[in-house]
């Protein structure tokens, strides 16, 4: 009887093992989206650490009653450039608290002097690991967040015109109405 050798047999084992996990992938709920931890659960606990010059934020805020927006960003952050004007309009809607991830306060403050800033408060996440907690893959991220620091929704990308209105403003008035 003659002995197959081990390396023989690894490689086709390697690619059963590799297409039955991409084959478990491609059913689940919906291939098509990232999964999210966060939405339908209480936000993760976010540590404050203070912005130089902004008010700053903590769990006691985004557990406080009625609507808020929590929005992860950076001045280098294209698409949060885009963004932007809409973060100012949801302003008027919700408190909206923003993550940011310069390296340091100025380059913040500099962005935020520019475009206008939507923030009630602001706190930092130099080393990104609030970002990390929250499940932020990119930037920018959008949470809306119900009275009971529940997170409602949960936005991977800029916000633009339809967005807002068939996405973030539902949210808030569903998040008001709770």
């Amino acid at each position: 009887m003659r002995k197959i050798p081990i390396l023989a047999i690894l490689p086709p084992l390697i690619f059963v093992a590799l297409a039955g996990l991409f084959l478990g992938g491609m059913f689940r709920e919906n291939p098509d989206t990232l999964p999210s931890a966060q939405e339908g659960f209480a936000a993760p606990a976010i540590e404050t650490i203070p912005v130089s010059g902004m008010p700053s934020f903590g769990m006691d805020e985004l557990n406080a009653p009625g609507p808020k927006v929590v929005n992860f960003w950076a001045s280098w952050c294209a698409p949060c450039r885009v963004e932007h004007p809409f973060l100012i309009d949801i302003a008027k809607d919700a408190p909206v608290y923003g993550v940011n991830r310069d390296r340091t306060p100025q380059q913040a403050q500099r962005f935020l002097d520019e475009l206008g800033n939507p923030f009630k408060a602001v706190i930092a996440d130099p080393k990104n690991r609030q970002s990390i907690e929250w499940g932020v893959y990119a930037l920018p991220e959008t949470f809306v967040l119900d009275g009971d620091g529940n997170v409602i929704y949960h936005l991977r990308g800029p916000i633009n015109e339809a967005l807002y209105r068939n996405r973030i403003l539902p949210a808030i008035e569903a998040a008001s109405a709770e």
